[in-house]
């Protein structure tokens, strides 16, 4: 039995990471006694804030930072002066600015979103502390942007400079995984694989995308060749998104040709055979296999058949497509990263959709704000009432903790956990704040007093298991009270009133917060759904297609935000899953119904104009209410639209792209909205 417990081990990256970390708080530090700031604290905690193992993390949360800090400051300036004397008005304008600032960085789902949380919180920390003594305000706000600016050169200058840790490797190996998931979804499809591997594989590339896309934001700050890189990277995760409901229509065709034949055609294999030996050799797609694919919709048929044949050839042609610029495009990167003049793709000529296109829920950005708002304003009220020196500190930390985790659907156990671990801190705290630092004559004393302590948390820093803890315990706890030896408040007193003021607003954060914003994974999880619905019905209304592949992604985000959400409970996760993924083929279908339908003949038109009033409406009705199944007349109004389509004249060598897309789109419309009515009836087509 082992009576000392065993030290904790620490693998090399985190030990350098700490230790770069340390090492620039320590130069923040140093840099700020320097130049004779009165506040050199604010840029230690910075470059502990800012810092990150990737280097082009660490040099956009800089800017992020140095942006919203300097945003921050300025509507500070512009309040205190003009409310100073009314305390009440400057409470509801500081609280109504950290509430809008954190709208919109809920709205803005990308590390941008950093810039407006940070200009909210930031007119807090700047103004709550100036309103007994707002003459003070403009050299307070000035000196905070100065040190904010010498801890941001500093982390940014050591990470960047010692053992620089690109992002190249992360964001590759998740770009080959994310083509790896696809081609292992191909390739279970072309293998007939069973249910449980293909809904694996439809999670796995969803959460595999959303993931990609956010990580990718950072590539222009990288600090190898690979933030040259930029424009493929985005013009890929475009490709790589259109192939899930590429993928997923494919296995839906598959499937309803072989419950209407009882079996595969014999074609049809051979094909899927053909693509499966061209995915293993991973080269260029011959001209052969795209005309054998073409071919698959020649066959003669009966008319449902035939359709299904055409809507299966559509989406294989696509898919062979799609996949070949994935591949293309993952070449390029690779020829960037060396250094060699790549061969532009063509996917490359339109701008990629970034993080613009993804999901955003305006309502629960909004509430969010106001709950920021309330927390603030009852600790401002408690504050201005009783009089108490360090209310203050309440107010600041309500807006803090309002804004850290309003991202989550629930963020009072965060919160609490944030808490927990500051509370733990206060040991250590009082000893560095009462003991130690009084006894600090010179910096390098400062450095090694503070070593211990900072190198051990920075290496938990870097486990993201342990993040929250170490985050709490060294901005929280430590860092914060060993701020106040800059205004000279080191003493037993100053230091539990700081405490206890913290506690109190960090617990009124938690408060207001699960009262008003804390929400249940099934009702987020719905209110997605009712999104995904309500954009349907928009996109069936509108008078003319979107211009680009915007749904696609913003699908795609919204089925990897359910998945996290939906608990396994019931299969209850596979079945939400496949409903989005349904409806992604839906919008997708819709998309190329609304391009397509210009091109055909005026019987088709007219119908197909009508079938999709009925779609907008059905879905519009499903946004509003109930999840109630489509409605039983659309399938006749969808059935009359595709035989008119089937019977439209056209060469009958070479018909007309348009006219197969149009026929592949409601063939995907009837499949998606009544997967279980029978098969087309036999019609008057030619």
């Amino acid at each position: 039995m082992t009576l000392v417990p065993a030290l904790p081990r620490f693998t090399r990256g985190e030990l350098v990471f700490s230790l770069k970390s340390f090492g620039a708080a320590m130069l923040a530090m140093y840099c700020a006694s320097r130049a004779g700031l009165p506040r050199p604290f604010w840029a230690l905690l910075t470059a502990y804030v800012v810092a990150n193992p990737l280097a082009g993390a660490v040099r956009s949360k800089a800017i992020y930072r140095f942006l919203g800090t300097l945003l921050g400051c300025t509507a500070t300036l512009l309040l205190v002066p003009a409310l100073s004397s009314a305390p009440e008005l400057l409470t509801l304008a500081l609280a109504l600015w950290v509430g809008t600032c954190l709208a919109f960085s809920l709205l803005d789902r990308s590390p941008a979103s950093y810039v407006f949380m940070l200009a909210g919180y930031t007119a807090a920390l700047i103004g709550f502390p100036s309103v007994q003594t707002p003459q003070t305000l403009f050299d307070t706000a000035t000196l905070r942007v100065e040190e904010i600016w010498i801890g941001i050169v500093c982390a940014t200058l050591v990470h960047s400079v010692v053992l620089p840790q690109s992002l190249a490797p992360s964001v590759l190996g998740l770009m080959d995984n994310t083509l790896r998931d696809a081609r292992r979804w191909l390739a279970d499809l072309l293998h007939q694989g069973g249910g449980q591997a293909l809904d694996l594989d439809r999670r796995r590339l969803a959460a595999d995308i959303t993931q990609l896309r956010l990580l990718s934001t950072h590539v222009p700050f990288d600090t190898t060749h690979f933030r040259w890189t930029a424009g493929a990277i985005g013009a890929m995760q475009d490709r790589v998104a259109a192939l899930t409901p590429l993928l997923s229509a494919v296995e839906d065709r598959l499937q309803a040709l072989e419950q209407d034949a009882g079996a595969l055609p014999a074609d049809v294999a051979a094909v899927l055979a053909r693509i499966g030996t061209w995915l293993q050799a991973d080269a260029p797609a011959p001209a052969a296999l795209r005309t054998a694919v073409d071919a698959l919709a020649d066959a003669p048929a009966t008319d449902w058949q035939r359709a299904l044949r055409i809507g299966l050839a559509c989406r294989l042609g696509e898919l062979v497509d799609g996949w070949a610029a994935c591949t293309a495009l993952r070449q390029e990167i690779d020829a960037g990263l060396q250094g060699t003049a790549p061969v532009r793709h063509p996917a490359r000529q339109t701008a990629a959709l970034g993080h613009r296109v993804l999901h955003r829920d305006l309502g629960m950005a909004l509430w969010s704000g106001a709950a920021a708002v309330l927390a603030i304003c009852l600790c401002s009220a408690f504050w201005i009432l009783t009089g108490w020196p360090s209310g203050s500190v309440a107010t600041m930390m309500a807006a803090v903790f309002c804004s850290f985790f309003a991202t989550m659907d629930d963020p009072v156990p965060a919160i609490h956990a944030f808490l927990k671990y500051t509370l733990w801190s206060i040991p250590l705290s009082a000893l560095y704040v009462l003991v130690l630092m009084p006894l600090v004559q010179d910096f390098g004393m400062l450095v090694l007093i503070c070593a211990p302590a900072f190198l051990v948390l920075g290496c938990y820093m870097a486990r993201p298991a342990s993040f929250l803890a170490a985050m709490a315990m060294l901005m929280g706890g430590l860092g914060g009270t060993l701020a106040m030896h800059d205004t000279g408040n080191a003493d037993l007193v100053s230091f539990l009133n700081a405490t206890l003021a913290q506690t109190l607003g960090v617990v009124a954060a938690a408060r207001v917060t699960g009262l008003m914003r804390s929400v249940g994974t099934d009702w987020s999880a719905r209110r997605i759904q009712r999104a995904i619905w309500r954009e349907l019905g928009e996109m069936a209304a509108a008078p003319r297609a979107p211009q680009d592949a915007g749904y696609t992604v913003r699908a795609l985000d919204r089925i990897g935000l359910l998945a996290l959400r939906i608990t396994h409970a019931d299969g209850r996760k596979d079945a939400t899953t496949n409903d989005a993924l349904r409806d992604l083929r839906v919008g997708n279908d819709i998309v190329t119904l609304q391009q397509a339908r210009a091109h055909l003949p005026i019987s088709a038109t007219a119908a197909t104009a009508q079938l999709l009033g009925g779609i907008a409406s059905f879905f519009g009705a499903r946004s509003r209410g109930p999840a109630a199944p489509a409605p039983a007349a659309l399938l006749p109004a969808l059935d009359h639209t595709l035989q008119a389509t089937l019977a439209a004249p056209h060469p009958a060598s070479h018909p007309a792209p348009e006219w197969r897309a149009a026929v592949a789109a409601l063939v995907g419309l009837r499949r998606n909205l009544f997967p279980r009515a029978e098969p087309l009836a036999q019609g008057a087509t030619p």
